[in-house]
Formats: C-alpha cells, sequence, structure tokens
C-alpha cells in the first residue's frame, strides 16, 4: 500500500497569509475582504485540508494508476472524480474567486491560492479544472455582453459548468502568429470555427453537463499576410455533437485524471468575443490568475514532497554505531537536502501570497498612484512566481527522491509520482525559456518600472541583510541587458537574468521572514528557512549575475557540433541583430 501525503499544516499557512505582504491593506479594499478575519480563514484552510485528505488524496492514486479514457468518442473520468467533483461543488469550492454579482464569494486572491495550495497537495490534476474555469469566467466578464454573462457566469462560479482555453495548435505552441483555426462571419452575426486545437486540458469530460470553450482563432480574410486573432466563444460537443470533436486524449508523463485533448472544430458556431483582431491582447485579462495558479500548484506539490522527506528522513536508521543505526536527519548532508526543500516551498509560498496581495491591490485601491505601482510590480513578479513554482515542484520532488533513496523511486512513495506530474509545470504558460524573455524584453528593455518598485521595496525590507548586495547584482544585470544592442547577446542572457531575479525575489521574501517574531513554531520554521536561503543567497546570485554578463558567448561553442548535422541557419552568429521588442 503506498504511504499516504501528509495533511496540510492550517497553522503555518494561517501564518504565511498572515505574514503576506500588506495584507492588512487588502483586508481594506472591499467590505466582504474586511471579514476575512483570522478566525474565518482558519476555518477555510481547515476544512479544505479535511477535504483534501479525506477525498482527493484517495482520489489521487487511483486516477495516477488509471486516468481517463475516450469512449465513443467523449472522455470518461477516473473512477471517482464525478463522485469527488460533486462533493467539491457541493461544498462551493469553485466559488471562492468568482465574482458575488455572478453568485461566487469572492475572497481575496491570497485566500484562494492558499487553498488551491491545499488541494494541489493531495491532486493537482483534479485542480487543473478549476482553473480554465475561472480564466474563461473572467474572459467573459470582460468582453462578453450583458446576456452573455448572464448565461454563463453563475454556471462557472458554480462549477456546474466546464470550460476550456482554446490556444494550442500542433506546429504553432507558443508562436501563436502560426495559428491555423479560422472564424468566419455568419450573416446571423454568428462566427463559424474550423480548425484542431491540441493540448487542451479538461477538452471534455463527463463532470458537468456543459462545456465551454474559448477560442484564439484568425478572422482575417485567407490570404492576408499578417494573422488577425480574435477570441470567440463556442459552445462543446453536447450542444453541437456535430461540429466539435474529441480527438484523442494526450497520452502523458503524469497528471494522468485530467484528461488533456485534442479537439477539432468543423464548422462550430461560436460567437464573438471583445474586439475583432484584439483576441491575444485581452487574453491577458486571465494571466494573472493563470500564472498564480501555477506557482499554487508548484507550491501544492513541494511543500508536499518536502514533508514527505523531512518524516521519512526522522524515522528511516542508517549510520552510527554497529547495531544502534541513527536517524538519517542527523547527517549533514541530509540536513542539506531538507534544508534545500524547506526553503524552497516557504520562500514560494511567500512569494505566490504576496504577488497575489499586490493584484488586489493593483485591481482595487482607491489611489491611482498605488495601482500604477502594484499593477507594474506585479507585471515583474509573475513570470517569476510561475517558473518559481514550476521549479520548485519538480526540484523538491527529485530532491525527496534522493532523501528517500531507493524507496523513493518506488510506487510505495507518492514522490515519484510527484516528480512526473510535476514536469508540465514548466511548460504551462510558457517554458522557461519564454518567460525568460517576457521578463527581459518587456520588464527590462521596454518598461522596467516593474523592476523599479521591486528593487525599492525589496532593498526597504532587506536593509543590512546579504539581499542588498544580490539587489545590486540584479540591477546591475538589468542595466547591463537594456543597454545591450546585439539581440543574440540579450536572448542568450534571458534565463541566466530570470534565475536572478527569482534568487533575489525569494531573498525579499526571506528578509521581511526573518523580522517574524520567535513566538509561533509556523513563525521559527519561517525565520530558518528565511536564514539559509539569505546565507546562500550571495554565492548563487554571483554566479547567476555571472552567466548574464556571459551572455551567448557559451553559445558559440555550438558550432562545433556542425559536423553532426547541425545547420549552420541554427548557429548562434553573436551578431548585430535587430530589436525585436
Amino acid at each position: 500500500m503506498r504511504a499516504a501525503i501528509p495533511r496540510a499544516d492550517g497553522a503555518s499557512l494561517l501564518a504565511h497569509v498572515e505574514a503576506s505582504f500588506r495584507i492588512g491593506d487588502v483586508r481594506g479594499l472591499a467590505p466582504h475582504f474586511a471579514e476575512c478575519s483570522r478566525e474565518l480563514i482558519d476555518a477555510v484552510l481547515e476544512e479544505a485540508g479535511r477535504f483534501s485528505s479525506a477525498v482527493l488524496e484517495p482520489l489521487n492514486r487511483g486516477m495516477d494508476r488509471v486516468g481517463a479514457t475516450l469512449v465513443d468518442g467523449r472522455v470518461r473520468t477516473s473512477a471517482g472524480h464525478v463522485q469527488a467533483w460533486k462533493a467539491f461543488v457541493e461544498a462551493g469550492w469553485p466559488a471562492m474567486d468568482h465574482g458575488l454579482e455572478h453568485g461566487g464569494q469572492q475572497m481575496p486572491l491570497v485566500l484562494c491560492m492558499a487553498v488551491q495550495e491545499i488541494f494541489d497537495r493531495n491532486c493537482p490534476a483534479f485542480g487543473m479544472l478549476p482553473v480554465p474555469q475561472r480564466s474563461a469566467a473572467r474572459l467573459i466578464d470582460a468582453f462578453a455582453d450583458a446576456d452573455t454573462k448572464a448565461r454563463w457566469l453563475p454556471g462557472l462560479a458554480a462549477g456546474t459548468i466546464g470550460a476550456t482555453i482554446c490556444i494550442s495548435e500542433a506546429g504553432a505552441g507558443s508562436d501563436v502568429m502560426q495559428l491555423r483555426t479560422r472564424a468566419t462571419p455568419m450573416a446571423d452575426g454568428s462566427w463559424c470555427i474550423t480548425g484542431e486545437k491540441c493540448w487542451i486540458s479538461f477538452g471534455d469530460h463527463d463532470l458537468t453537463d456543459t462545456i465551454i470553450h474559448c477560442v484564439l482563432a484568425r478572422s482575417d480574410a485567407p490570404g492576408t499576410a499578417i494573422p488577425e486573432l480574435s477570441l470567440f466563444l463556442v459552445e462543446g460537443k453536447a450542444s453541437q455533437p456535430d461540429a466539435v470533436h474529441v480527438r484523442r486524449i494526450e497520452e502523458k508523463l503524469g497528471l494522468h485524471g485530467s484528461p488533456t485533448c485534442s479537439l477539432g472544430f468543423e464548422g462550430a458556431r461560436g460567437q464573438l468575443l471583445g474586439t475583432l483582431g484584439r483576441g491575444l491582447a485581452q487574453m491577458f485579462v486571465m494571466i494573472t490568475q493563470m500564472r498564480l495558479a501555477v506557482g499554487a500548484m508548484g507550491l501544492g506539490i513541494a511543500s508536499a514532497a518536502v514533508d514527505i522527506a523531512y518524516d521519512y528522513a526522522g524515522q528511516r536508521r542508517q549510520g552510527g554505531p554497529p547495531g544502534n543505526p541513527v536517524p538519517i536527519i542527523t547527517h549533514p548532508d541530509v540536513q542539506r537536502q531538507v534544508l534545500d526543500l524547506f526553503a524552497r516551498s516557504e520562500m514560494l509560498r511567500g512569494m505566490t501570497l504576496n504577488a497575489a496581495n499586490i493584484a488586489e491591490i493593483a485591481a482595487r485601491s482607491s489611489v491611482e498612484e498605488d495601482r500604477t505601482a502594484a499593477a507594474a510590480l506585479l507585471q515583474w513578479l509573475l513570470p517569476i512566481v510561475k517558473t518559481f513554482g514550476a521549479e520548485a515542484a519538480f526540484d523538491n520532488a527529485s530532491g525527496a527522491i534522493q532523501v528517500l533513496g531507493g524507496a523513493g523511486y518506488t510506487t510505495d512513495w507518492p514522490v515519484e509520482q510527484m516528480l512526473r506530474d510535476a514536469r508540465v509545470l514548466a511548460l504551462f504558460e510558457g517554458t522557461t525559456g519564454i518567460q525568460g524573455l517576457d521578463l527581459v524584453h518587456r520588464r527590462v528593455r521596454r518598461d522596467r518600472r516593474g523592476l523599479d518598485v521591486f528593487l525599492a521595496q525589496a532593498r526597504l525590507d532587506g536593509a543590512e541583510t546579504p539581499l542588498i548586495a544580490a539587489l545590486d547584482r540584479l540591477d546591475d544585470a538589468a542595466r547591463h541587458l537594456g543597454e545591450e544592442t546585439r539581440h543574440d547577446d540579450i536572448d542568450g542572457a534571458a534565463t541566466a537574468f530570470l534565475r536572478l531575479a527569482t534568487l533575489t525575489a525569494a531573498g525579499w521574501v526571506a528578509s521581511r521572514f526573518r523580522s517574524l517574531p520567535n513566538d509561533r513554531p509556523a513563525h521559527r520554521r519561517m525565520r530558518a528557512t528565511a536564514g539559509y536561503w539569505l546565507e546562500r543567497l550571495g554565492p548563487l546570485s554571483i554566479l547567476a549575475h555571472a552567466e548574464v554578463m556571459a551572455s551567448a558567448k557559451p553559445l558559440m561553442h555550438l558550432a562545433e557540433l556542425t559536423s553532426t548535422g547541425v545547420s549552420d541557419d541554427h548557429v548562434p552568429t553573436g551578431g548585430t541583430g535587430s530589436e525585436t521588442d
């Protein structure tokens, strides 16, 4: 029998929420936020932990063994999934972060992220459906007419309507200008959608009777040189059985309980959302929640992995006097490994919750200057949170296997599944390299206001800590990339710059944790892991800074591979390619 994932520590999560950046200001942003007292948050987290352990933990084991299947053109979810979703809906969990006017509870985002961590801790595949539901709701709320909002938003808030975000296509991926799906206007004002979409999470399922698809498609005339991309709302297979087709469910490394579908649209009827040609820009209204959701999912996996590893290290005996082996946690190298796991998960939690509060301030503050600064800071942090969440999940799962040794590699322990489930997070919402390019081109070269806000706040919170020197390195690296003219050198340094930005953002969290009182177990853990992070920040930031300054120079060694078949067209030149911000 496989070991269980320990139940989430609600007291620790509560301490993190209460220590999050400007939580007091967030409570003052709306009357219903003010009602989220410490006691209410504690009760919500406790109930989420109970539901997650009692319902999602056993579901996670079963759906990893036997995932979703395709039967007669429709997806059937794993055994027990329908019942678990029904219980989830009846408990009101999908409504947490939907608008009050549509039947949602509109809890502050910081609490929503803390609850998502708990659910994704025990079953990340289950947590894959609420994310596109929330994203679709934001798109509809922002760009649909009143009748469309009234038709769909209450069901999305209640969890009785499913939703997907259909962007990717084979051969197009993140390069959306290569999309081939087309939308043709009809005489009655609707649109006819034809094309193929891939990698669609919960593209079809049996958890809700109705599914809607938010589809990005070309609305320009055939033969147009530059695609005009627009956003359309399409009802799913239940409403259009001859026009919306499930081609297949992808066979995947992990997240077996979450059906990732290829969908075919064959003359499907849809309606335009928003403005013609603005589909891609309109997608950005959901980017905050989507990237924070990846961070929260990574956090759920990372925190579960460290709890398993820490418990195991305290019980597993090896080494010491003959006949009297000692717990492996007494060995310095195991202590190092455990501290690595703890530090990643604690700093990631702090960063995710901080970003959630900043998002609320950016959206709701009555002070324009405050909103503007928060919005800039949020845009700086989003690619960092997303990437840190993805990397922490995979690294912690891998690190937990290392602590458990051979036992961790077997299915007797859940960490091997965590490793498989976590791997895709670095691909969601754009790969790590794409996040680095986004950070450098948009948040350094085009507009560095978010970086400047971050530097000012982090220097204030991190005074007289190793964070200050790391921030100087970040600023120096940013100035270097801002002045660089060679395109290859800019792009070649982007991922290293993202790494440096992540180290310093986590250092900001650590510096805030170090100021907490040493009065409770959760605070002591936050302080201890923060101290460990800050102790190592100096050498790690020096290395990342050096990699940024090296730019594309190390990539020149790729030329040595040309004799093995690499085309000259794919060898970086380090030349003077034009800037394409």
